[in-house]
């Protein structure tokens, strides 16, 4: 293969397909596992403490691979809008993005801090004040900031595949219908952050799929 011809794979629907099922993968089963110990509640009174906390362990460290993951859909979702890249749209769409992946990585940090402080001062932290605020600061962190900016980003995303026509028309109206319910009704339903990881399985379903189809016509 040649140097020139290498770029021409990285930018094809598979690039986005594959990272984003695997972004896909590894957040759902972060956030599966979490909710196994963890409480979707700020005010979780830490009695998970005690119990064996491998689960919570294992996704946190999974996490940093879904952000990766997550970083390489997003690049090649941004490289397909080639010449149609409006400089505000794109500022809003890695904006977003990035934030995202920032927060969920702070996000993790606190829950790693909390466990970390746990083994080294087991009586002293479930139901004190420093836990409550490590607790709640993880909290509002993934359920409010980071999904808010996972709703931004579904539109951004969404108008971008209506552009460019790399997965059917309805996984970008689909996306825009999540985004409104991820902006306007995260507060009202928990399991509202586990709605972006699966739009992003559906949408990079749809390219597997369609890439597959147009290879075999």
């Amino acid at each position: 293969m040649s140097l020139q011809s290498a770029p021409a794979g990285l930018k094809t629907p598979r690039a986005a397909a594959v990272a984003g099922i695997l972004f896909s993968f590894l957040l759902l089963t972060s956030i599966f596992l979490i909710l196994q110990t963890l409480r979707v509640d700020p005010r979780d009174p830490g009695d998970w403490l005690r119990a064996p906390a491998w689960k919570v362990t294992l996704a946190l460290n999974l996490i940093p691979f879904a952000g990766i993951a997550f970083l390489w859909f997003m690049g090649v979702l941004r490289d397909k809008l080639g010449a149609q890249e409006h400089k505000l749209f794109a500022t809003v769409f890695l904006g977003s993005g990035l934030l995202f992946v920032a927060l969920l990585f702070t996000a993790a940090s606190a829950i790693g801090a909390i466990l970390t402080a746990h083994a080294a001062l087991p009586r002293e932290l479930s139901g004190s004040v420093s836990f409550i605020w490590a607790r709640s600061f993880a909290y509002n962190l993934a359920s409010i900031y980071a999904v808010k900016m996972a709703g931004v980003f579904l539109l951004t995303a969404s108008t971008i595949l209506l552009r460019t026509g790399i997965t059917a028309r309805w996984t970008a109206l689909a996306g825009y219908a999540a985004a409104g319910f991820i902006l306007f009704g995260s507060h009202v339903v928990d399991w509202s952050f586990l709605i972006f990881p699966l739009w992003a399985l559906i949408v990079s379903a749809d390219m597997l799929f369609s890439e597959r189809d147009l290879q075999m016509d």
